[in-house]
């Protein structure tokens, strides 16, 4: 596939514009690499009154050593700062520039680590701040862009736009050998955290083998040679950082005991392949992790597209599961992922269906289209089961 050069359209451009027209800063989260840059560049192409530093530029970092007067010297601009994490202590100087003019939509601010800038945010511009997160692309951005996508190119290499935009398999592959030697060299010791970079590898290496599965921090810790606090630790940092993410137990009061431990994903398939040397789709089929892989591609895809749900797994002492249980308001809709063209569903399948109800329920699979198999019951492609999902929770608007 050779590099495109056409912009993709992502699905957050509307909610950033709505930010902006409600909040005199928003602050766009997604981990280095997503495309948060390119995405601000064309929200602000036509402006003439756009200026943006780069944090992790020395030269660009240097211009605010004194905010207020960089402030006064761009009072009638548009500012965007990438990488904010960078610049902590720059979160108390916007609050007294906001509260001096609280002109809308004049603050952009872009960060690549999530849990601290959230907190420093809502401790000092709260009310005064909007937050979006950026994923790489979903399916359905690359539909919308290409509806022929190859969901085979698509599962081999990510979502990352570098990654998937690549030449062909072999330079995607070197890009992100690259983006995973950068983040363990680079972007983890400039969060101020002490990690060896070889054993941070080997640390995200173990996740990409567990990923689907429960997470055990006491066993990670034994087979690691770490203390399970470390291992939890890690982990933390992994969410935090946008490279894994981790799912609840689903929560309701039935009889049925219900696993507590939580599961984990490496959120995106590409970097997921990599961190196994998985080389491309040949390769994928003849691996251990290859009904792991599609449903974390599965999970990452509907959980970022549907963001303002509650997402949850289940799963019963006795064995009982389903991958994905979706809660808005009181819609359930129930996600198994099945990597096969002729999925085939056990007898926990339905006891679980029986338990929590769900107005639908999807079984994924690598396919193209839908079919019922029982009253409510579809197997779905995941081209196919986006929209669907988007109709039941937002019924008379169009996706």
């Amino acid at each position: 596939m050779h590099k495109l050069q056409t912009y993709i359209k992502r699905r957050l451009e509307s909610e950033i514009y709505k930010r902006m027209s409600i909040f005199p800063a928003v602050l766009i989260l997604g981990s280095r690499q997503c495309g948060k840059s390119t995405l601000v560049k064309m929200i602000t192409a036509e402006r003439e009154d756009y200026r943006c530093l780069d944090l992790q530029n020395i030269a660009d970092l240097n211009k605010i050593s004194e905010p207020q007067l960089f402030f006064e010297a761009n009072k009638e601009k548009v500012i965007c700062f990438d990488e904010i994490q960078q610049a902590p202590n720059l979160f108390s100087a916007l609050r007294s520039e906001i509260d001096s003019d609280r002109r809308l939509g004049r603050f952009l601010l872009l960060g690549s680590a999530s849990q601290e800038l959230i907190q420093k945010s809502s401790e000092t511009l709260a009310g005064r701040i909007g937050i979006v997160e950026l994923s790489p692309f979903s399916i359905d951005e690359l539909l919308l862009f290409e509806p022929q996508t190859d969901i085979k190119t698509y599962w081999n290499r990510g979502g990352y736009p570098d990654s998937f935009l690549a030449f062909n398999d072999e330079a995607s592959t070197i890009w992100r050998e690259d983006f995973i030697k950068t983040y363990v060299q680079r972007d983890i010791p400039q969060l101020g955290i002490q990690i060896p970079a070889l054993q941070m590898r080997r640390f995200m290496t173990l996740c990409a083998h567990q990923t689907g599965q429960l997470l055990n921090s006491s066993k990670m810790g034994e087979s690691f040679g770490i203390a399970h606090t470390t291992i939890r630790r890690y982990i933390d940092l992994l969410e935090q950082t946008f490279l894994v993410r981790v799912l609840m137990p689903y929560d309701h009061n039935e009889k049925k005991r219900l696993v507590k431990s939580p599961k984990m994903y490496i959120r995106d398939v590409g970097i997921l392949h990599q961190l196994l040397q998985i080389k491309d789709y040949n390769d994928l089929l003849g691996n251990p992790v290859f009904g792991a892989s599609w449903e974390s591609l599965v999970v990452e895809n509907i959980c970022s597209i549907f963001s303002d749900c509650r997402f949850s797994f289940y799963r019963s002492a006795s064995g009982d599961e389903m991958d994905l249980i979706i809660q808005k308001s009181n819609t359930i809709i129930a996600i198994e992922c099945k990597a096969s063209v002729a999925p085939q569903v056990t007898k926990g399948f339905w006891n679980v269906i029986s338990s929590v109800l769900p107005q639908k329920t999807f079984i994924v699979a690598p396919i193209a289209g839908y079919y019922p198999i029982k009253e409510n019951v579809f197997v779905s492609g995941l081209n196919e089961v986006i929209p669907l999902i988007h109709k039941e929770f937002y019924s008379g608007t169009s996706f």
